[in-house]
């Protein structure tokens, strides 16, 4: 097994390690920009995968204390990337950094890792590449559903929840703004299917259970 200081293991987690914060940070800006062009859901989901990244780095970093302790790992030949601009831009250029992860680095990184002697490092990587492909789908279909002016309208019936109040409406399109609490349609979301089963079991426990009687 290689040494651990001096294999590229250790330099391809620091790698990894400042990659996946600096996406943290990315995301988080990219959600601001999705909430002032109305885009509320989708700066809900960059939120989330802001955090899956966090969470990416965290495993990263735990792998280097694990092995290095205080020493210090240089950085050869890196790049990161520098994007904001509109939401349309912005989940590309997630899209992209997602692909490129999970089709190129992390499983160069994998081998390299396995190679050196560092399994359970390799089968990180690995895993997390496993998660980025599914950052790159969801991200690919934001985009999609921006650039046709979907993200408001569908083909087809679905259901919408204002995220205020709680109102539910069933259309193709969101209601310009909440009936209820006249919040604007930007605070609409679809409802997820979990969502409507975990009401429809709400509702049928709510109906088994004896009324009250006022004597």
């Amino acid at each position: 097994m290689t040494a651990f200081k001096e294999s590229k293991t250790a330099e391809n987690l620091m790698k990894a390690f400042a990659g996946e914060s600096q996406a943290r940070g990315r995301y988080t800006y990219y959600a601001e920009k999705a909430v002032e062009e109305g885009f509320q859901q989708i700066a809900e989901i960059f939120q989330e995968t802001a955090y899956n990244e966090e969470m990416h780095a965290r495993l990263y970093f735990n792998h280097l204390v694990e092995n290095l302790g205080k020493d210090m790992v240089v950085i050869n030949g890196a790049d990161y990337p520098v994007a904001l601009a509109a939401t349309a831009e912005n989940l590309q250029a997630s899209a992209e950094g997602e692909h490129a992860e999970w089709t190129e680095i992390y499983p160069g990184f994998a081998k390299e890792a396995e190679e050196e002697g560092f399994s359970a490092i390799a089968k990180t990587f690995t895993r997390i590449a496993d998660v980025e492909e599914k950052h790159e789908i969801r991200y690919n279909k934001l985009l999609e559903n921006v650039k046709n002016a979907s993200v408001f309208k569908k083909d087809a019936k679905i259901f919408w929840k204002c995220r205020r109040c709680g109102f539910i409406a069933e259309s193709p399109v969101a209601p310009p703004k909440c009936p209820v609490c006249s919040h604007p349609q930007a605070r609409s979301k679809i409802l997820e299917m979990s969502e409507r089963f975990q009401q429809r079991t709400d509702s049928k426990s709510s109906s088994c259970t004896p009324k009250s009687t006022v004597k």
